[in-house]
């Protein structure tokens, strides 16, 4: 049977929270939540399932050196590259059961869905899952789809260890996830990415669907302030070299610099390091993390310039020094017109409510942005919770965010 009309398609909200549900077992914690390490026994397991899925599906199998899964089904022209979706399936030590894996498992539900209809497309049909996306074993993070953009050697993936000096390669080997294709030696057309938003936004909003526009660049940055210690009773206030409480007017700006680049400027100081960290000592050096993020390179350019006027201007006032160095940076990645706009009609065509996004964390979708066209789809998740053994999200946003994805995946291959 083939329907008449591919926009009156919906997927099987129960099947696909089904497989969510199954795959969580596999790791599952005692507190509800996932704990699945890249290139672990569970990993295996994990992997075995979602392919033995696949292969019920039809789908046929690819995997390349980093263990990179790419499960295809067939179009009417399979000299067109594939419009693809994936995630990946491995997660944090104390992992919820929707990061990354809802975007593996809503591709297969696509595909099911399609074959329950009996609708072929133009271009074939591919659900991927990348090694490593969490970094939480083994860094760097997105190992898998950054070996295949080529934004590091397979080389260097393979020589990472955790911190019982176990390989990637090794347990690659072990797991029995070693293929033999070359990575980034595999076509696509269009890539999509349907994720949990990992934060409160579309909660907030009260809004089932974010459209996403791009990731945001981030710089991370160590800024140290050098004073003197002294003895906090005999040294008056007057002559103090205080270096926390100059320390503190630049944590200050970093926060307040976020709000002023809103709606997407991010500030933050997440770590601190006092020294001499003592009771009765005026603190002499204090070494902290600033963390810089907006939308576009532009933005994360006036803001790196407005903390370097600003600490500038204090060590001037104070005669303190202050030390501000880069030691990370990851360029914002837009997302293509086609796929973001795409999205939206999807949202638009399906009645579900729906809003502009832009994401605060990275994703295997960024590197692949590098390669093809890219969308990515989010969905509300409980609190704005990730990362976290309560991570959880309602089966309609499931359901909802999948159909957005099915519609979206199905005007781009015909």
């Amino acid at each position: 049977m083939t329907s008449a009309n591919p926009h009156s398609l919906r997927i099987n909200g129960e099947r696909l929270w089904d497989s969510l549900m199954t795959l969580a077992r596999i790791g599952g914690t005692d507190k509800g939540g996932v704990c699945r390490l890249a290139l672990t026994e569970l990993d295996r397991q994990g992997r075995d399932l979602v392919v033995g899925w696949a292969r019920d599906a039809g789908l046929s199998i690819t995997v390349d050196q980093i263990g990179n899964v790419f499960m295809r089904r067939p179009g009417r022209n399979n000299s067109l590259p594939p419009v693809m979706t994936g995630s990946h399936i491995d997660t944090q030590p104390t992992g919820g059961k929707f990061d990354g894996n809802y975007g593996v498992l809503a591709g297969l539900e696509v595909v099911r869905t399609l074959n329950d209809h009996g609708i072929q497309t133009e271009a074939p049909l591919e659900v991927a899952f990348w090694t490593n996306e969490e970094g939480s074993r083994f860094v760097p993070v997105m190992m898998g789809s950054g070996v295949f953009a080529g934004a590091f050697t397979l080389e260097h993936a393979y020589a990472a260890t955790d911190t019982e000096g176990k390989s990637v390669k090794d347990e690659l080997t072990r797991i029995g996830y070693v293929g033999s294709e070359v990575p980034g030696q595999h076509p696509i057309g269009a890539y999509f990415e349907t994720h949990i938003e990992q934060g409160p936004v579309l909660e907030d909003n009260d809004k089932t669907i974010g459209v996403v526009s791009a990731v945001l660049g981030i710089r991370w940055y160590d800024c140290t302030v050098t004073g003197m210690e002294a003895h906090a009773g005999p040294t008056p206030m007057g002559l103090r070299k205080d270096a926390l409480q100059v320390a503190t007017r630049v944590m200050q700006e970093v926060v307040a610099i976020g709000n002023r680049y809103a709606p997407h400027g991010r500030g933050t100081v997440g770590m601190v390091n006092v020294h001499p960290n003592s009771r009765n000592v005026i603190p002499g050096r204090v070494k902290f993390s600033m963390d810089l993020r907006n939308s576009t390179d532009a933005l994360v350019d006036q803001m790196d310039a407005d903390i370097r006027a600003y600490a500038a201007q204090v060590a001037a006032e104070t005669g303190l020094k202050i030390e501000i160095e880069l030691v990370s940076h990851y360029p914002a990645q837009p997302f293509h017109a086609d796929c973001v706009n795409a999205v939206q009609r999807a949202a638009e065509r399906l009645g579900y409510s729906h809003m502009p996004a832009v994401s605060g964390a990275g994703h295997d979708a960024v590197y692949m942005a590098k390669l093809a066209p890219t969308g990515m789809i989010f969905i509300p998740c409980k609190d704005g919770i990730s990362h976290n053994e309560i991570e959880d999200a309602k089966p309609e946003h499931i359901t909802a965010g999948c159909n957005v994805l099915l519609q979206a995946m199905l005007e781009r291959a015909g």
